[in-house]
């Protein structure tokens, strides 16, 4: 894999003398033609061995162009703010906007190289991480961005004879610690290592550059001629860069579908409602205190038609948690500085730390749903945004993060009903826009986008729970429920004791599960034998009052025949 690299390439003085100043004046042209253009970014990766020359390389490329339009992020191990979120959750952050350029000086490549060069990561762990970041990265140019990725290389002897010189110029001697010598006789492992990873990450949308460290003229002649005509190449293709892969999915001929075949019908008394509440708010504001929760976090994502009442739902549960601990993030259009990012950003920043819950009102499954429908975004982008959602769930389950997603659903005379409604009540007008009632016109290819998305978007890790909402109180009811009793399972915690059952008010009864499988209500089978048993339980109540009374009557007579002898 590095025979190329320990050739022993070197560029002589005058040779750079006349390559370096016609190189610094196309470099700071194309970037100024990216600046202008500002259709996608450009991210720089510089790995390699220690001594390789990584910060003379940096400092370089600032040096011959715009310092204003780079930026540099170092990443060592990660601190303890950064280990209470996501792993990838730091890198995310640190992503250039479109017409910049973003140089990392290590990457998401250096930690899992440390773990497996002290074995603290498994191969199978290892290979799984580097299939992670291959998707990673094919999102980033999927999204536009031209990755370069750099690995400056030096043989075993040619990394300590630099490491020697380094020492001993007092210049930079501060460079060389007792670290460095001690990473150079794990020389052999971190070969084995990076060889294997430079083997599976080396992609057609992200191949590595393997480039000799022994020169520095060579080094930083190969490293910016290299960005330089990526640049221009990028710059000059005028394809789109994002054409469909797959042909769209198949039409349901029978018309069954997960909305389809809903019961609408069921409700709850207020009475019933009320009770119901009150349990299963005390509940969740048990479980938000429970010691295990400090080691997770709750990313709640609410979805749904246009009035099913996510806004009262989402308020139910706030109602239950102390407000220092949640964050509700409202999702509306995306921003400049949003739409100059890769689409999943602004969902990546506000992940919450352990410990912490956030809120979505509106999510990113809008790439599925609205921008889907209303042509916001190429059908590649929808198409593959369902592999991208799925990652960055996973991601956010690794690392320890529990995703509960909510459809609230409600039928077209139900949304009709509550439409004209808003428009009359004062403090509801507000709630309705045109747009509302233009998404009307278009509710079968939202149903379809929505079928789509639970069918490719519902995991064993983050699964989907459908609420049918044309009841408000139920719709309320089995959001909470379903929150207390993932939270149950998640935090290996006991399942609430004596819970009432949410009977239905009219209609069939309904069972409430995820889309992985996992029962949140009884099904019809218990609920009719519940029934039975409450009716018993009633029956035997009557007979017991009844005997009561017939007592009281009894003492109530004797007292009068007393009273009458006396």
């Amino acid at each position: 894999m590095f025979e190329s690299a320990e050739l022993g390439h070197k560029i002589d003085k005058e040779t750079f003398r006349v390559e370096e100043p016609k190189l610094r004046a196309a470099l700071l042209e194309a970037q100024e033609r990216l600046r202008e253009n500002g259709s996608f970014p450009v991210i720089i990766l510089i790995s390699g061995v220690d001594g390789s020359g990584k910060g003379e390389t940096i400092n370089v490329l600032y040096e011959w162009m715009d310092p204003r339009y780079l930026s540099t992020h170092a990443f060592y191990a990660p601190t303890a703010e950064e280990r209470a979120r996501p792993s990838m959750w730091r890198y995310w952050r640190a992503l250039p906007p479109k017409g910049r350029t973003g140089i990392f000086a290590g990457s998401w490549y250096s930690q899992p190289i440390a773990e497996r060069i002290n074995n603290s990561m498994s191969r199978s762990d290892f290979d799984q991480r580097m299939d992670q970041l291959n998707r990673f990265e094919a999102m980033l140019v999927n999204e536009g961005a031209l990755v370069l990725k750099f690995w400056i290389h030096l043989s075993k002897d040619a990394q300590r004879e630099r490491l020697k010189t380094i020492e001993t110029n007092p210049l930079t001697r501060w460079r060389v610690t007792k670290a460095s010598w001690d990473r150079l006789k794990t020389y052999d492992k971190m070969q084995e290592v990076a060889g294997h990873l430079l083997r599976t990450t080396n992609t057609p949308w992200a191949p590595w550059i393997i480039v000799e460290g022994t020169d520095d003229r060579y080094r930083s002649l190969t490293v910016g001629k290299t960005i330089l005509e990526s640049l221009q190449k990028r710059l000059a293709d005028k394809r789109d860069q994002n054409s469909p892969v797959a042909p769209p999915f198949s039409p349901r001929v029978d018309r069954l579908d997960v909305l389809s075949s809903l019961d609408m019908t069921q409700s709850l008394t207020k009475k019933v409602y009320e009770t119901e509440l009150a349990t299963w708010q005390g509940r969740l504001a048990e479980l938000m205190r429970h010691p295990e929760f400090k080691k997770r976090a709750l990313i709640l994502a609410f979805e749904g038609s246009d009035a099913a009442g996510k806004g009262g739902a989402i308020r139910r549960v706030m109602s239950a948690m102390d407000a220092r601990q949640y964050q509700i993030i409202p999702i509306a259009a995306p921003t400049e500085e949003e739409r100059a990012q890769p689409y999943l950003w602004r969902f990546w920043r506000h992940m919450p730390r352990l410990g912490r819950v956030v809120i979505f009102d509106r999510t990113w499954f809008g790439r599925v749903l609205v921008e889907r429908v209303e042509g916001f975004c190429s059908e590649a982008d929808w198409l593959r945004a369902y592999a991208e959602i799925n990652d960055f769930e996973h991601d956010i389950w690794h690392a320890g993060g529990i995703v509960i997603k909510f459809w609230l659903q409600i039928s077209d005379e139900e949304q009709l009903k509550r439409f004209e409604e808003r428009a009359q009540i004062e403090h509801k007008r507000f709630k309705i826009t045109e747009e509302d009632w233009r998404n009307r016109e278009k509710a079968e290819a939202y149903h379809q986008a929505v079928c789509d998305m639970v069918d490719r978007t519902s995991s064993g890790t983050a699964p989907w729970t459908i609420v049918e909402s044309n009841d408000k109180y139920f719709a309320r009811i089995k959001v909470l429920r379903t929150i207390c009793e993932r939270l149950e399972r998640e935090l290996k915690v006991d399942p609430m004791k004596e819970v009432k059952v949410a009977a239905p008010r009219a209609g069939k009864a309904g069972s409430v599960k995820d889309l992985a499988g996992d029962e949140t209500q009884d099904t019809k089978a218990d609920s009719g034998k519940e029934s039975k048993t409450q009716k018993a339980k009633d029956l035997r109540a009557e007979k017991v009052r009844a005997a009561k009374e017939a007592k009281a009557l009894k003492a109530a007579e004797a007292s009068g025949k007393a009273s009458a002898t006396v």
